[in-house]
């Protein structure tokens, strides 16, 4: 357990510390429960004691594709019930959060975790790297344009109304 008490830091950004910490810690694992994230808080002992607020944080106010209640911050994101992982540029959020924040500040942060701000960003690039680039929804767009090619419109709704009466 690290005790480095530091009574200003926001419950915000000792839920990041901590989600941040069990990524470097088990790369493999592409998110974490509630329950890991608010023990990792307790264990890391930034703060202290755990504070009543952690799980609401990770629970709501953090969490970037949940609505705001009230917290805004963009710092975890939902992978699915009760998993959360750090957010990431491009991840989906609720419109009310756009533009909140999605990390500690540097100056904010106590002097042994400043080396995470610098994990995060190339955790993010290697992540982009990685990600999707071809969604297979989208890349079936303009696939029957052949089919019409040789076609004109209006040619097309005569031929279908040939024989009305």
């Amino acid at each position: 357990m690290t005790v480095s008490i530091h009574p200003s830091l926001k419950v915000a950004d000792e839920v990041w510390i901590a989600a941040a910490l069990l990524h470097r810690e088990r790369q493999e694992c592409l998110d974490f429960s509630i329950e890991e994230i608010v023990e990792r808080v307790q264990r890391e002992a930034i703060h202290g004691a755990l504070r009543p607020g952690v799980y609401v944080h990770v629970v709501q106010h953090c969490v970037a594709n949940r609505p705001p209640n009230p917290g805004r911050y963009r710092m975890l994101y939902e992978t699915g019930e009760g998993r959360r992982r750090l957010f990431r540029k491009g991840d989906a959020e609720h419109p009310d959060r756009k533009d909140a924040k999605t990390t500690p500040a540097w100056t904010d942060l106590p002097q042994n975790y400043g080396y995470l701000l610098a994990w995060y960003t190339n955790w993010c690039a290697e992540a982009a790297k990685h990600a999707v680039v071809n969604d297979p929804l989208l890349s079936l767009v303009g696939s029957g344009r052949q089919l019409w090619a040789e076609e004109h419109a209006d040619g097309y709704v005569d031929r279908l109304r040939a024989g009305w009466k």
